[in-house]
């Protein structure tokens, strides 16, 4: 039986204006900030009816599900874009079917998808995850480490390191939230201080995109907004 995505023209609609509504609100230009549609667990029948509405980068959590569709959605044009936390052994999939990867966080990722670059003849953007939260449970490399990250990554060839991400704290209070997108946008001034080009700042979500947007987000990162609840998330 066909899916219903009537709903996605409509819920695409919306979710740029509010962004660019958040944008003029912070005093931006709305061409300042790229909204990244976040697919994970929506399958293929879904993402086609996006791409029929001309959204052609796509964000997922799991290499697996970029596997798992990539098949049913080729010839479609696709930038895949991993944002969820990466095992090294994922490398070879990521090499061969992502064109970026937003969650970079340790050497030896890097080492071990530079290698399968190589393999693949191929380069990928990378953004380097940072974790601006206290919670136990967000991953990212610790802000003290960035610099010397960076200058180590200067060494691999087939990474091309583009900006910063992060995931803000869980909070009700406005200001905890913000506070953490604000630390990420202080690392990217200091880094271009040192000679680093970092034009992206991946931050914000379909909860928080304003408050990020007020702090210099360059990317939104947007699922629930743009896609409805997801296939067997609580109601």
């Amino acid at each position: 039986m066909s899916t219903d995505t009537s709903y996605l023209a409509d819920n695409w609609a919306r979710i740029r204006q509010r962004v660019d509504a958040a944008c003029r609100a912070a005093g931006r230009d709305p061409a300042e900030v790229g909204i990244l549609p976040v697919s994970k667990t929506f399958d293929a029948e879904v993402i086609r009816a996006a791409v029929a509405l001309g959204l052609h980068r796509f964000g997922e959590n799991r290499v697996q599900e970029i596997r798992d569709k990539s098949p049913a959605l080729a010839g479609c044009g696709i930038d895949w874009v991993v944002i969820g936390h990466l095992q090294t052994n994922k490398a070879r999939d990521v090499a061969r079917l992502a064109s970026e990867v937003q969650s970079l966080d340790r050497l030896e990722l890097a080492e071990a998808l530079d290698r399968r670059l190589q393999h693949e003849g191929r380069q990928l953007d990378v953004l380097i995850q940072v974790k601006t939260s206290p919670e136990p449970s967000k991953y990212g490399l610790a802000p003290a480490q960035l610099p010397d990250f960076l200058n180590q990554l200067r060494s691999f060839a087939r990474l091309r390191v583009r900006g910063l991400m992060t995931l803000a704290i869980q909070s009700s209070d406005p200001a905890e939230v913000r506070a953490c997108f604000r630390a990420l946008r202080r690392l990217r001034e200091q880094a271009v201080s040192q000679g680093h080009d970092l034009p992206t700042l991946s931050m914000g979500m379909s909860g928080d995109f304003a408050l990020a947007i007020a702090e210099g987000a360059s990317e939104v990162r947007i699922g629930t907004a743009i896609f409805g609840r997801r296939p067997g998330a609580p109601a």
